[in-house]
């Protein structure tokens, strides 16, 4: 491809060489030879085609065009040829039009060549990995990083940007893909190899020719996604058909060894080993699942080729069809003792409906074959048929006998059914209702009963005749339907309704239980399935529960009034405080308790009136029970101590809760009543004292103990209060629940409790009153006997000095002191003791300025006199 350069001299100007004939000849001659060189090369050029069917054969074929056409621009950039082609330009020849054209082409095609060999040899690693690669995880990869190349190249390239360049290049990338899936699944070894193994390899290439559509497609997304105005639209039955298609093909191979794993060796064999003695049947057996698989290590023609698509379906069809009638010959001994039953079907009938669905499915296989001569005329085809008539064969002795095994039974015992009564019960029927827990009645409609009645109608549909007992009743199944829906009901509501009443009431209704129980006992008594009364007996159940349960919704919504008012009472709070005065100010003591009495006086008024409501309410519950209104009915005897014992309960609980909350009061840091410390007798002091405090509180718990006085107990019997009963001429006893509340040990320990720590509250008041016994001397000494024995003693003035700063310290400090002792809920103010205390120590302090004063002009008056004695004398 070497241009042929002219012999002559070409020093000099272009222009000048321009005009010489003999320089313009030569150089025309050589031109033209330029021309026609460079116009084969690019012939030959465009007429080679890849060596390969591979990627990589098309990046070989730009490598090498590109390395060609290089040769051949480089020459036309040397300066000689340029100088060349200057000159025949300058003269203006005829050739240099067509060359110019030449040069032009080789430009064009070197450009798109080496443009080409650039961008594809970017994607050369991934391909090659795509071809020699090893490793399923490898391929997975390598695919998505490919087509994520290719769509660079797509936006990029100048030239591979265009569906008729890159449409052939995807092509072979799937043939490819498609190669190397082959090679993976090998059918002339796959048979041979560890079914677990050969699954694996057929899962490995199946994903990876599903891998490729999907990154595909994923990547035009994402090209269109990036703005590119060029998306990619390619053929895509030209890039997938053929991957699709052995993809496919995968699958049903797939399908051929999941059938052999899990459905026959898995299942079937297993359980003939561990029941079989004859180890050589089962190994004829497991030949006979591998002949199975023989078909596909044979075949003759390529199961991948599309054009196979015809072949490949008759050889899956025939095993599918194979397969199905051992499968269904294993299913069918395996589950005879119990068979899958279709839902809502009835034992017998639906294991013949199950047999019978076994053998559609195996007649269906042999119409298929007769349907497909091809696959009847075959060895493993008439074995196949044979199977068939052995396996349908048994499924009908199997059919009979179980057809024939339930007439005998249901001739039996429907007979006997058609006797039991339509209810039973659960304990003796001389135990009379007075307890909560009453006779339980049960309906007695056996299972078997309506599983006949089912099996019955099955048995017609499947075309068996039935025994006309067996066709009466299942004719009449509605009426069994309703009658035993409507019985359940009304034992449903039976039971509710016993659930509802509790003791009391169930001993109030007596006569209403027993009227109902009475009735129901012609239900287990009496009545058979076979009965004409059995409707009658279910109106007069429903009538006679109904009156029961308004009788017994009444009663609840009385009850419900009784338990809310009981509820207020057993709510009220007996211990009301006073607010605090000015915001700061408490109560004192006596204040304080006289508030909390003054205060249960008024709740003790409301919770009469509601218990005063009671007899009311009973006296309602009588007129419905025994239409009565006096309050003393007999047959209400035991309701009214019912609810008496649940008052004396309520108003327990009353004074239990409230003793316990004022417990709590006490105990705690807030400060409700406030008590002084005072100087009482030379002694330091509560005010009101320890012994007063305690009294009073008592006296608190006593009265609200004595709350209870106000509920007057009912004569026996009644729901009536108590009048007032003359024991003599003077005295008049009134009967509450105080007598029997005051004693309930609950109360007793809550207010023992109370004192006890009202006790010790006020002993560590005391303590606190201890530090002020070290100013006793104030108080203790005697003022007038102590001033006598100083003024005889007549002290020096220093000693007058420390006496009266110790008082005037003294009077100092207990000013200084906290005032106020906040001590669970009591505050305890000092200032009063202080204020006592500092008095006490000021007049120490004047009495002794007065004795000072007076020693002291006494000293002076004598002085005086002596100086005047010594004047005079002088």
């Amino acid at each position: 491809m070497k241009l042929e350069m002219p012999t002559i001299n070409l020093d000099g100007e272009v222009t000048v060489l321009a005009t010489v004939p003999e320089v313009i000849q030569a150089l025309k001659s050589c031109a033209m030879s330029w021309q026609k060189l460079i116009s084969r090369v690019l012939e030959e050029q465009l007429e080679k085609v890849p060596q390969g069917h591979g990627p990589l054969a098309e990046i070989a074929l730009w490598r090498e065009k590109n390395a060609t056409l290089t040769a051949l621009a480089e020459q036309i950039k040397r300066p000689e040829v340029q100088k060349v082609l200057e000159i025949v330009e300058e003269a203006e020849s005829e050739c240099t039009g067509d060359l110019q054209v030449v040069l032009s082409d080789l430009k064009k095609h070197h450009m798109e060549a080496q443009d080409s060999a650039k961008f594809l040899s970017t994607l050369e690693r991934h391909l090659k990995n795509l071809s020699t690669g090893t490793g399923n995880e490898v391929i997975l990869n390598v695919i998505p990083s490919l087509l994520n190349a290719l769509r660079i190249v797509w936006i990029m390239s100048r030239h591979y940007n265009r569906d008729e360049r890159m449409v052939p290049f995807l092509e072979r990338i799937s043939w490819e893909i498609s190669e190397r899936a082959r090679r993976v699944v090998d059918l002339s070894t796959l048979f041979k190899e560890d079914i677990a193994a050969a699954k694996i390899r057929i899962t490995e290439a199946k994903n990876t020719l599903e891998h490729w559509k999907k990154c595909y497609f994923t990547t035009c997304t994402q090209v269109e996604e990036s703005g590119s105005e060029r998306y990619w639209k390619f053929d895509v039955k030209r890039l997938f058909e053929k991957t699709d298609y052995m993809a496919s093909v995968c699958q049903d191979l797939h399908d051929i060894f999941q059938v052999v794993t899990e459905e026959l060796y898995n299942i079937f064999i297993p359980e003939l080993i561990t029941v079989s003695e004859n180890p050589k049947g089962i190994d004829e057996l497991r030949k006979e699942v591998n002949i199975l698989t023989s078909p596909m290590e044979d075949l003759t023609f390529d199961p991948f080729s599309i054009k196979s698509a015809h072949d490949w379906a008759l050889v899956m069809e025939e095993f599918r069809e194979d397969v199905s009638v051992e499968i269904v010959k294993q299913i069918f001994v395996e589950n005879l003792k119990n068979p899958p039953l279709y839902k809502n079907h009835p034992p017998v009938a639906g294991a013949i409906s199950w047999s019978r669905s076994l053998f559609h499915r195996i007649k269906h296989t042999i119409i298929r074959f007769h349907e497909e001569e091809e696959l009847l005329a075959t060895e493993r085809g008439k074995e196949v048929k044979q199977i068939y008539l052995q396996v349908a064969k048994k499924m009908k002795e199997y059919e009979d006998e179980k057809y024939h095994q339930w007439r005998e039974g249901t001739e039996q015992k429907l007979p006997l059914l058609l006797k039991d009564t339509v209810l039973t019960v659960s304990s003796p029927t001389e135990e009379p209702v007075t307890t909560k827990k009453s006779v339980c009645f049960t309906l007695n409609f056996a299972p078997e009963f309506e599983e006949i009645i089912i099996e019955t109608k099955y048995m017609e549909q499947l075309g068996y005749p039935v025994p006309e007992i067996a066709r009466f009743v299942a004719l009449q199944e509605d009426k069994y339907l309703r009658y035993t829906s409507k019985l359940k009901a009304v034992l449903d509501r039976y039971h509710k309704l016993m659930e509802m009443v509790n003791e009391a009431e169930t001993k109030l209704l007596d006569d209403y239980i027993q009227e109902l129980r009475t009735i129901l006992k012609a239900g287990h008594k009496r009545l058979t399935w076979k009965s004409v009364g059995i409707g009658e007996f279910i109106v007069q159940c429903t009538q006679t529960i109904g009156k029961l349960e308004l009788i017994v919704h009444h009663i609840h919504n009385l009850s419900e009034d009784i338990s809310s008012k009981l509820r207020s009472i057993e709510s009220t709070n007996l211990f009301k405080f006073p607010q605090s005065k000015n915001g700061d100010e408490l109560p004192g003591a006596k204040e304080f308790f006289d508030y909390v009495k003054c205060e249960q006086a008024k709740d003790v008024e409301h919770m009469v009136r509601k218990y005063s409501a009671i007899p009311q309410l009973l006296i309602q519950v009588e007129r419905r029970v025994a239409n009565t209104n006096s309050g003393k009915s007999p047959k209400l005897a035991s309701y009214y101590a019912y609810w008496e014992n649940r008052i004396y309960q309520v108003l327990t609980q009353l004074i239990v809760k409230n003793l316990k909350a004022f417990n709590a009061t006490v105990l705690a840091n807030t400060p409700l009543l406030q008590i002084e410390a005072v100087l009482s007798d030379s002694e330091v002091t509560l005010q009101p004292n320890a012994s007063e405090i305690e009294n009073i509180t008592g006296q608190s718990i006593q009265d609200t103990v004595e709350v209870t006085k106000h509920f007057i107990r009912w004569m026996h019997g009644t729901c009536i209060e108590c009048p007032p009963q003359h024991v003599k001429a003077d005295e008049v006893v009134t009967f509450s629940f105080y007598s029997d509340v005051s004693q309930s040990p609950l109360i007793i320990e809550q207010a023992a409790l109370i004192t006890q720590n009202m006790h010790k509250l006020l002993s560590s008041l005391n303590k606190c009153l201890n530090q002020w016994e070290r100013y006793n001397v104030l108080w203790k000494s005697d003022k007038g006997t102590v001033l006598s024995s100083l003024a005889a003693e007549k002290p020096a003035c220093v000693i007058f000095d420390e006496r009266l700063q110790f008082h005037m310290k003294v009077a100092q400090e207990v000013t200084q002191q906290p005032l106020i002792k906040d001590e669970q809920f009591i505050r305890l103010h000092l200032a009063p003791l202080a204020s006592t205390v500092e008095e006490k120590a000021k007049g120490w302090m004047t009495s002794l300025g007065k004795l000072l004063n007076e020693l002291t002009r006494e000293e002076l008056f004598s002085l005086r006199d002596e100086i005047r004695v010594g004047v005079f004398s002088f």
